[in-house]
């Protein structure tokens, strides 16, 4: 395995002399936009990533219990498949050892420069490249620039007073203390979504006693997880088609449920009765049940999946608690009704700061604009990945390229290959600027709200996918298939094309 934790000095001659290509963020998406632009010939790139590794949010969260609730055939790049998959679903420290292997497979260490936080992106009119300047002042330069820094970047805490004032041991998901010991401690976990149903099984076995802080109960769905096999990992060495096979039955089966979660249907009522089924099956007194049981339709929020979640809440030692935090004291957590609950340490699996309305740091595009205050209302892009007015920019995950059923970097394929389309475009071109048209963003995005009303995340929940006043700028309304196809071309008529003078 290579060694990601230290990268190349970047040299003086690469700070005069603009790349190609910059890329911000070393995740999946970073990484395999460098794969994808080093397959077509363009291999003068510098990925910039803030911290010590690569990886992303992989790399980040490294918690107990971390996995994938996409089957891990699924879950990676069909150009670079993994026949050695130890599990249906992977845990989170296989999938960083996929991604480092993509590192050494490809030799993409040689582009990347670990430890460069970028605190702002600029487009200088002038000399028409991208200026991307880090935390300690170096500037990198590129005629294109790709953000892929990722939507699940930066961990978030819950909006509770007094979290300063606690006194014991706060642990986030997404940056784990793997020192401290749990062992005797009361703990309490705030959160029931996705990490929070991985971490709690994993706690429960370790501390005196766990209490679990619930907001919105979510639909909770069985887990198919098992164990891979020797001879179907030789197979899937001797006969890649195999493999390939296999993943696509796996996008087929995904995508029609997509039929259940995206918008209402007879599936929805089938996949809402399995849920119920499953909570029967695993919960056997009506009370936690009831506590357990959500009020909106599958669908509106993440869908979890899970076979230890359940069981975990009915140990001995786990206590649920569903009255709304008040604050956060000194000793631990007071909940509405008066009681404070005195813990040792707090976990927060409350997720992300998704850039839903907003951006991580500053883009400034032309004539001084700053995507921050057009995305206030909501972010909107054309097919996710081009603005207007910030030309030779690309986005990874942009505004409405969000699965709701499906595998990430399925979608992640498509935006791959349609960014290395548009950077060919300005290299091979020598364009000056390529800049998407706002009559035909304002089209797309029309068209992409409309279709997001009759949805089941616009049907009255909220969740991280909505704006604070229920703009739904994180999700596409439709089948992965969809998204791909409007991929496939790149219509040029729709940007305003610069040549270099």
């Amino acid at each position: 395995m290579t060694d990601t934790k230290s990268s190349p000095a970047p040299s003086k001659l690469e700070k005069e002399n603009p790349a190609s290509v910059i890329i911000i963020g070393a995740g999946f998406a970073g990484l395999g936009m460098a794969i994808r632009l080093q397959q077509a010939g363009v291999t003068d790139i510098v990925i910039l990533e803030r911290a010590n590794d690569v990886g992303g949010t992989w790399r980040d969260n490294q918690y107990p219990g971390a996995a994938c609730d996409i089957p891990s055939n699924l879950y990676s790049y069909s150009f670079a498949p993994n026949p050695d998959w130890s599990r249906s679903f992977s845990g989170s420290g296989e999938i960083l050892d996929y991604i480092h292997h993509l590192m050494k497979e490809f030799q993409l260490q040689r582009y990347v420069r670990c430890g460069k936080n970028v605190v702002d992106v600029i487009f200088d009119e002038k000399s028409a490249l991208w200026k991307a300047t880090t935390s300690e002042g170096e500037v990198f330069t590129g005629r294109a620039a790709v953000m892929a820094q990722g939507p699940l970047s930066n961990a978030g805490f819950p909006d509770i007073d007094g979290i300063e004032d606690f006194k014991g041991h706060k642990i986030h998901s997404a940056r784990w203390d793997h020192d401290y010991d749990f062992r005797g401690k009361k703990v309490a976990v705030i959160g029931t979504g996705a990490s929070a149903i991985q971490i709690i099984p994993e706690l429960v076995k370790e501390v005196d006693h766990l209490t679990v802080f619930q907001r919105t109960p979510g639909w909770v769905m069985p887990r198919p997880d098992f164990e891979t096999p020797d001879w179907n990992k030789k197979l899937f060495r001797k006969m890649p088609a195999a493999q390939a096979a296999l993943r696509q039955v796996l996008f087929l089966a995904h995508e029609s449920m997509a039929l259940a979660v995206i918008w209402s249907s007879p599936l929805t009522r089938l996949a809402e009765r399995l849920g119920r089924w499953h909570l029967r099956n695993q919960v056997k007194d009506k009370w936690l049940r009831r506590q357990l049981s959500p009020s909106y339709r599958i669908g509106c929020k993440r869908v979890l999946v899970s076979n230890e979640y359940y069981p975990a809440l009915q140990r001995k030692n786990c206590k649920l608690i569903t009255w709304p935090m008040y604050k956060i004291s000194h000793k631990g957590i007071r909940t509405v009704e008066g009681v404070e609950h005195q813990f040792d340490c707090i976990v927060f699996a409350t997720g992300f700061e998704v850039s839903n309305a907003g951006t991580p740091f500053p883009v400034k595009g032309l004539g001084g604009r700053l995507l921050d205050d057009e995305w206030s209302g909501g972010a909107q892009a054309y097919k996710s990945i081009n603005v207007a007015g910030y030309p030779n920019l690309f986005f990874m995950f942009g505004p409405n390229s969000g699965p709701g059923h499906n595998s990430a970097l399925v979608y992640m394929e498509s935006q791959l290959d349609y960014a290395v389309k548009g950077i060919k475009k300005i290299l091979d071109g020598d364009l000056r600027t390529l800049d998407v048209k706002p009559k035909a963003q304002t089209q797309h995005n029309n068209a992409i709200q409309k279709r997001l009303a009759k949805t089941n995340w616009n049907s009255g929940c909220m969740s991280w996918y909505l704006t604070a006043d229920g703009f739904n700028a994180t999700m596409y309304p439709g089948f992965a298939t969809q998204y791909a196809n409007q991929m496939k071309t790149f219509e040029e008529d729709d940007y305003m094309v610069v040549p270099a003078a």
